[in-house]
């Protein structure tokens, strides 16, 4: 049933469209969905400006990484470019702390999906449903990559449609005046500008608001994009498709995000967003009077909003977790590879699929269910936070990866495919950009997720020297 990593290797059972949507998944999830009514409380209508630019941003990231992945698509990733091109602990920090980030974000989601499900059947508890999709979703990894990549692209073509249906739907109520004399292009720059609450200000309760504000939640939209470059030793034509995948992503969110942003905030005063609730869920809302018929019945719109907004939010929980279980079992597979993790984690089972890394990573998040529920709130929002300071390490560490990488191939005359854009430019404003971000958090309520960075840069750097240590006494 099951052979050593030394008979079988990884298998490309990815396709163009697996990669496409996988790629497209990772840019659309609960962030666009529920989370940007935050952000557009801090800076009103000029949020969209902030999804640009991170979006931007992220794009720079995606090439640099993309160029790594295409000039040698192996299991690791950046992990493993990290380990070659810049030293052994770069890359040992790099996919240990990719892999407990995702476990974090496994807990959150399963955690999500349990309320989501609780919506329809309050009887059923939170934790029987959690543990349900918990199981499913770790059997459809074990199956194999083919099976994840199909799963994900159906839930992303539902994730898309969804999209595509908000942006067209609420279009037309725009255009045809339905949703109201208030909706309108108008409202993006009638209530105090564009720019309502300027680039950085202090808002009365003492706290900062301003466009620079809302990027520390805006950015964290885009975690998840990086999942393209942990897909290269499983994509088949990796030097066509990844690519393909990667410059596909600035335009989508262009259109997924900055298009139905744009007609939100049309359709409603800014000033309606409250932090509890979405812009989608609002405009939803305003639908209450309206009805059609169908098979000769007559449906209110009321009676399926609620049902529609909870299929969606369950859909982007699950579609992340399943990501989640690809990309931790990967990254396990890729650091066992380097020697950097226990050589048992390199196990494929009949299926190609890693499936000690997969059952590792899964038990380790089952425990972290019971933790959920048992810990003080303090200790889960300390968790979170190792969430939020994770992300940012690991776009950083691709940043300075690529710089290494650069140097290291033009002193050996090697050409890249699939160049990045405006190097070094695009790597120095990246930094910059990320290193700001950190500023911002140590300024607008997450001064914990700051200072949690060195102390687990700390930690993983003493783990490192146990695991050379013993490397040296074998």
């Amino acid at each position: 049933m099951e052979n050593s990593s030394e008979n079988k290797k990884l298998k490309r059972g990815l396709s163009n469209r697996h990669i496409q949507l996988i790629a497209l998944g990772g840019a659309i999830g609960t962030g666009l969905f529920l989370g940007i009514g935050k952000a557009a409380v801090l800076a009103g209508p000029s949020v969209i400006l902030g999804y640009a630019i991170a979006g931007i941003i992220a794009f720079f990231i995606m090439r640099q990484l993309g160029e790594m992945v295409v000039h040698e698509p192996v299991s690791g990733s950046f992990s493993f470019f990290s380990n070659k091109y810049w030293g052994p602990f770069a890359g040992y920090a790099s996919g240990w702390n990719y892999w407990v980030l995702y476990l974090l974000v496994s807990m959150a989601e399963l955690t999500a999906i349990g309320h989501y499900v609780h919506f329809w059947w309050p009887e059923i508890p939170l934790w029987v449903s959690s543990l349900f999709f918990f199981v499913i979703i770790n059997a459809l990894n074990l199956a194999s990559v083919k099976v994840y990549g199909e799963t994900e692209f159906w839930f992303s073509i539902i994730k898309v449609v969804a999209i595509i249906a908000m942006i067209i739907f609420g279009g037309y109520l725009l255009i045809s005046g339905s949703a109201g004399e208030q909706a309108t292009v108008q409202n993006l720059v009638n209530d105090g500008g564009f720019f309502p609450k300027g680039w950085l200000n202090f808002a009365e309760d003492g706290s900062y608001q301003g466009l620079l504000a809302a990027l520390v939640m805006i950015m964290f939209s885009f975690g998840g994009l990086e999942l393209v470059g942990i897909t290269a030793a499983e994509a088949e034509n990796p030097e066509k498709n990844i690519p393909k995948a990667t410059n596909q992503v600035l335009w989508r969110i262009l259109i997924f995000y900055i298009g139905s942003l744009v007609i939100l905030f049309s359709l409603m005063p800014w000033r309606h967003i409250t932090q509890d609730t979405s812009p989608f869920v609002e405009v939803f809302a305003s639908l209450k009077g309206l009805q059609f018929e169908a098979f000769g019945q007559t449906y209110f719109f009321t009676n399926i909003i609620a049902n529609v907004l909870n299929v969606i939010v369950l859909t982007a929980a699950l579609s992340v977790y399943n990501s989640c279980v690809y990309s931790n079992s990967r990254m396990l597979y890729g650091l066992a590879e380097q020697g950097n993790a226990p050589k048992f984690l390199t196990r494929l089972n009949k299926n190609y699929s890693p499936v000690n890394a997969i059952l590792v990573s899964a038990a380790l998040v089952a425990i972290c269910i019971l933790i959920n529920k048992i810990i003080p709130e303090k200790a889960l929002e300390i968790l979170m936070s190792l969430v939020v300071s994770s992300l940012v390490i690991n776009w950083i560490m691709i940043c300075f990866t690529h710089l290494f990488f650069k140097k290291k191939t033009q002193e050996k005359g090697e050409k890249s495919i699939f160049p990045s854009i405006f190097f070094p430019w695009s790597n120095y404003i990246s930094l910059l950009f990320l290193f700001g971000v950190l500023v911002m958090m140590w300024f607008t309520g997450l001064k914990i997720s700051v200072e949690l960075i060195p102390i687990w840069l700390v930690i993983l750097y003493i783990s490192y020297l146990i695991v050379q240590k013993r490397k040296q006494s074998k």
